[in-house]
């Protein structure tokens, strides 16, 4: 089986995230959205509701799984025997960091593979930190998230 990793704090899970994994299904026999959890660092929304928020955008999609793994994303690829790694890029500073990640992650575990797809023109300007910080003031950021999400459940906590 071709199983993807795709790693990221989702915190909130946007509509740019929505595209690259929908654009990803087809490459892949399975693809587990890893929510990234560290115990140090406080998330704008809980663990909970990300699961939650990213389970009922793919309820209807089988190759879609969603878990939380706190560590080396390479570690949890061993863990659930995935051999890719799938990540979304916006711009040529996204490509620069990711790079490096997956340059590292490669030496780590040559086995592992990380597949980078662009993200939509009309997604660049989208980012989590500038999706929290419409909730944050009280802004209506729903054209950024996926269709058919509860929005009286996206406050901040």
């Amino acid at each position: 089986m071709k199983i993807a990793i795709f790693p990221g704090s989702f915190d909130p899970f946007t509509i740019g995230h929505e595209s690259i994994l929908r654009r990803a299904i087809p490459m892949f026999d399975k693809i587990i959205v890893m929510i990234g959890f560290n115990a140090n660092k406080k998330s704008f929304f809980s663990l909970e509701k990300r699961l939650k928020w990213i389970n009922q955008v793919f309820k209807h999609d089988e190759k879609v799984e969603v878990r939380v793994h706190e560590g080396l994303t390479v570690d949890f690829c061993k863990e659930v025997g995935a051999r890719y790694i799938l990540r979304g890029l916006r711009t040529s500073a996204d490509f620069e960091y990711e790079r490096a990640i997956a340059q590292v992650n490669k030496k780590m575990h040559p086995e592992i593979e990380t597949v980078f797809l662009l993200t939509l023109p009309e997604h660049t300007p989208i980012n989590a930190t500038i999706i929290r910080d419409i909730v944050f003031h009280g802004g209506d950021a729903s054209m950024f998230l996926p269709k058919g999400l509860d929005m009286s459940e996206f406050k901040s906590e």
